[in-house]
């Protein structure tokens, strides 16, 4: 049966993979400690016919001061050969009754414009937003005296203490521990990984004091242009996020500066960076409150801190 879901979805959700890469992408994801406890996939069925299929994922999160238990829902994908688009709506909203038969607080849902945002009632956007930097360099091209390294499993628990540390500024975040954050990096080397050659590559950078990571950044490449899916910094002002951006740019001071996006958590900017650009982000966050207090949650851009490598 996943065979036949992922042979079935494989045309619109293939994310520049192979067939067979695309498999092993999948497999590969769900072997994670994360995933093995938060994370499974449903099929919508008439018969032998696969109708939609959808990813469940349990999270936690924080909305003021209330502790959220969150069903996220992402990889939504309908058969266009059987209609339009109902069939993903009945498989969303049997997932939102599961969810609240099993005590969830709010149900998120994450996907592209075109395939969610018409047909799910209830639900309000949760407002992100692509922000490209502009990074401040010498001119005389050369790294500032940051010590940069490659970033190891040992630093997962000073990342997520550095994301817990921030987030608490904001009146929505998700509570990221140590597997949710190695679950959001492996997604992101795998797809550098299996892509073909030369296409993706995966930065996961730290900067330390001592042997403790004190920042770092992961960072995607695809044709020469970077996005930031998530980085941090004990220290409140970004800098060496900012430095670790100085130092990967300066190792090739000859090639042509790259286009730096990314969802940045509102009002951190690395002193050495600028915004030069910002606008809604193309993906779309959708959220429906089961338990919360009140019937919107009328979330606002500065209450959210969501990462891109976030998204389900």
């Amino acid at each position: 049966m996943l065979d036949r879901v992922l042979a079935a979805m494989y045309p619109a959700a293939h994310l520049g993979l192979s067939r067979e890469a695309f498999a092993t992408f999948d497999a590969a994801l769900g072997k994670t400690p994360w995933a093995r406890g938060h994370q499974r996939r449903y099929a919508l069925m008439r018969g032998v016919d696969i109708l939609a299929c959808a990813q469940r994922y349990d999270l936690s999160g924080t909305l003021g001061e209330q502790a959220l238990r969150i069903c996220g829902i992402g990889a939504l994908w309908s058969d266009p050969a059987h209609g339009d688009l109902l069939h993903a709506r009945v498989l969303v909203e049997r997932l939102v009754d599961d969810a609240r038969r099993e005590g969830a607080d709010l149900v998120m849902v994450c996907a592209s414009p075109a395939s969610t945002r018409p047909m799910l009632d209830g639900f309000e956007v949760v407002p992100t937003h692509d922000v490209e930097l502009k990074v401040a360099e010498s001119s005389r091209y050369g790294a500032p005296m940051t010590l940069v390294r490659g970033g190891e499993d040992r630093d997962l628990a000073a990342i997520a203490a550095m994301g817990q540390a921030r987030a608490c500024r904001y009146r929505f975040h998700l509570e990221r521990d140590a597997d949710l954050v190695k679950y959001a990096i492996t997604k992101k080397r795998l797809l550098a990984g299996l892509e073909a050659s030369g296409v993706r590559q995966l930065l996961f950078v730290i900067a330390e004091e001592g042997i403790t990571a004190a920042a770092y950044a992961v960072i995607s490449i695809v044709n020469g242009n970077w996005t930031i899916e998530e980085c941090g910094d004990r220290d409140a002002s970004g800098a060496r996020v900012g430095a670790i951006l100085q130092a990967l740019i300066a190792r090739e001071p000859v090639e042509r500066r790259p286009v730096i996006r990314g969802w940045l958590p509102p009002g951190f900017v690395p002193p050495q960076a600028t915004i030069v650009s910002r606008h809604p982000a193309a993906e779309i966050l959708l959220a429906c409150p089961l338990t919360v207090t009140g019937d919107r949650l009328a979330l606002l851009s500065d209450d959210v801190l969501y990462w891109r490598s976030d998204v389900l």
